[in-house]
């Protein structure tokens, strides 16, 4: 899309919508002479006019994309949002691998580079942190007092760690002690440990609770070592002896650590998390599309990119299965789509059902059809190469789909415990959101919300909508910052010490 149709007024996304979105705010009665239009209402920016008189019952496209049907007669130059667009299922086809390309890979000595830390078994880190892990929200306050200990001051004499952090949650007990919410958190917790981000880890449990430590490791094949220690509460003496044990423990893998070199290898090693939050209007137009070239890319060099937030694809899953490597994936993707239909969300107000939230909606989008149609763009155009479970670890290298909720921390705690050491981040409302162990940049979808929040915000994708740079040109520009973060350059989430709490894994089952 060119330059001139980006910076009009109102912005035609498709020849065939029937919808135009609003660049800035337009009064009523603004004419909107290249589009042969008058605004009948107030249409607040990033959001919807009908761009010709649309019948009551027709679908509502944008980007060709049905987004919902008119619920009333809706005339020329009308407000187009959920008050007159009534959300309802309508047939898709998932016409599995129709559109099925296979990448053209940069060859390999001319694929990027950056600068990263090796682990023993060959993996790539981005950053070099020591986790402490709770197997229980019992052992939660602990962990947090451990890792609290170590402060800047106390870690001056290992300026090759990037901290000490915890990871805390809120269940372990409770629930069952079998099946899919066992497992899932077990998952989790096994992932984080795993992860080449964490140098050292310690593991903390309380002694009563559920998930046992030996479950999980048993689970997870983790066995305690040089690098992976375990304490239980109620073996080492209590709260305070074994906050004692657990400093002590971590003061003994520190200089082990602090050994690490950064040194040159292939940009192949990132894995991208991909997230969306505090969308609006402009999202589908500007940081979502830059966000997906810039995965395009990373795929094309060798990398992996995974995108979730499964009720944020519904509506738009058959341009992934389309797309698909085989018809195996494709209808993975299929069975995780049902399984929230049918079995997770039956009968409740959630995303996947048509509510989207209050911030979302005073963004513009009017349903999850309209939100999904720009939270897929973040995963580019690239074959989709596997579907994962949520935390089950990514073995795949291209772009992949890994189940989760839309609610961003619960997703990207998810991502990282597959293996992603990055988290690129979308918004147009302006998230504020870190991701301890892993970097997340920030990626406006705005120039006025970027500027608003610019201590938090690393990239301004609203460029694109001022003319100033175009879609290919910001996706190279992400990629590079990608290159640069993960080489050890600093975050704006990072530079505000973001991600201490924000460690969620998905809670499925009951609490009993």
């Amino acid at each position: 899309m060119d330059v001139k149709v980006l910076t009009a007024p109102a912005i035609r996304l498709h020849a065939n919508d029937n919808v135009v979105v609003a660049r800035t705010n337009l009064p009523r009665g603004t004419a909107l002479p290249e589009l042969g239009l008058t605004t009948l209402d107030n249409v607040p920016a990033a959001n919807k006019i009908a761009a010709r008189d649309i019948k009551q019952g027709e679908p509502i496209l944008k980007y060709n994309t049905v987004i919902g049907f008119a619920a009333a007669d809706i005339p020329a130059g009308s407000f187009v949002h959920k008050h007159n667009t009534e959300f309802r299922e309508f047939q898709r086809d998932y016409a599995y691998c129709a559109d099925y390309k296979p990448v053209e890979m940069v060859p390999e000595a001319e694929r990027a580079t950056f600068m990263g830390i090796v682990r023993a078994d060959g993996r790539v880190a981005t950053r070099n942190y020591i986790g402490i892990i709770s197997t229980v929200n019992c052992s939660a306050t602990v962990v947090n007092k451990i890792a609290q200990w170590f402060t800047p001051d106390r870690l001056a004499d290992y300026p090759n760690v990037d901290g000490v952090v915890a990871f805390a949650h809120s269940t372990g007990c409770g629930m069952e002690m079998t099946g899919e919410p066992m497992d899932l958190l077990r998952r989790t917790t096994g992932g984080y440990a795993r992860h080449p981000n964490l140098a050292a880890v310690l593991v903390v449990g309380l002694g009563c609770e559920r998930n046992q430590i030996s479950g999980l490791y048993e689970q997870e094949k983790l066995a305690d070592g040089p690098r992976l220690k375990s304490f239980v509460m109620q073996d080492t003496g209590g709260t305070r002896k074994t906050i004692e044990a657990g400093i002590e423990a971590v003061k003994a893998m520190l200089p082990e650590a602090n050994r690490v070199k950064r040194v040159r290898v292939p940009a192949s090693h990132i894995t991208v998390g991909l997230q969306c939050g505090g969308s609006d209007g402009f999202s589908s137009i500007t940081a979502n599309p830059a966000l997906g070239a810039a995965m395009d890319i990373l795929v094309r060099h060798g990398g992996t990119a995974i995108l979730s937030e499964t009720p944020e694809i519904y509506g738009v899953e058959h341009t992934f299965t389309r797309r698909a490597v085989s018809r195996e994936v494709g209808e993975k993707l299929i069975e995780r789509i049902r399984w929230w239909k049918e079995e997770y969300s039956v009968g409740r107000d959630v995303q996947i059902n048509g509510q989207v939230s209050p911030g979302n909606q005073f963004g513009g989008l009017a349903n999850i059809f309209e939100k999904s149609l720009g939270s897929a763009m973040k995963g580019g155009t690239t074959p989709l190469v596997d579907v994962y479970k949520y935390a089950e670890p990514v073995t795949k290298k291209g772009f992949v789909f890994m189940d989760s909720p839309g609610f961003d921390p619960v997703s990207a705690t998810g991502q990282v415990a597959s293996g992603a050491n990055m988290i690129c981040f979308t918004t147009g409302r302006g998230s504020a959101y870190g991701c301890k162990p892993v970097p997340s940049l920030k990626l406006a979808t705005n120039t006025p919300m970027f500027q608003r929040l610019e201590e938090d915000m690393d990239i301004n994708c609203g460029e694109i909508l001022d003319g100033k740079v175009s879609m290919e040109e910001m996706g190279q520009r992400i990629f590079e910052l990608i290159l640069r973060t993960a080489s050890g350059e600093r975050s704006k989430s990072e530079e505000l010490g973001l991600g201490d709490f924000e460690f969620a894994p998905w809670q499925i089952g009951i609490t009993s």
